[in-house]
């Protein structure tokens, strides 16, 4: 995980989960997250949901009775991923800021 840099994308899919959503809320809350800058199509959704999965990031919950909605959730290793991935964040900040500071922004 050291490396890691997740695309703006998983980012706010990831950080949308962490309640659990299904597809459909995902995309919105993801929209909204990002200021309108990532929006998902539902291919693209469910494309991403399906390697998420495959990596153990997120799981599906098991479906309500009679729902054709199904929701997912963070894993304990997806939590440490999204931890990860903002204190990266928070170091390209800082060190932007540390440099750009001589400046008048």
């Amino acid at each position: 995980m050291e490396n890691l840099a997740l695309t703006e994308s998983t980012y706010y899919i990831l950080l949308s989960l962490y309640h659990p959503q299904h597809g459909y809320g995902i995309m919105q809350q993801t929209e909204q997250l990002s200021g309108g800058r990532v929006h998902l199509a539902a291919g693209t959704l469910y494309g991403a949901l399906t390697s998420l999965c495959d990596k153990g990031w997120i799981r599906p919950l098991p479906a309500e009775s009679g729902s054709r909605k199904k929701e997912y959730q963070l894993t304990a290793e997806g939590v440490q991923v999204l931890k990860h991935e903002l204190a990266r964040l928070q170091q390209l900040v800082a060190n932007g800021e540390s440099i750009l500071k001589e400046e008048a922004l």
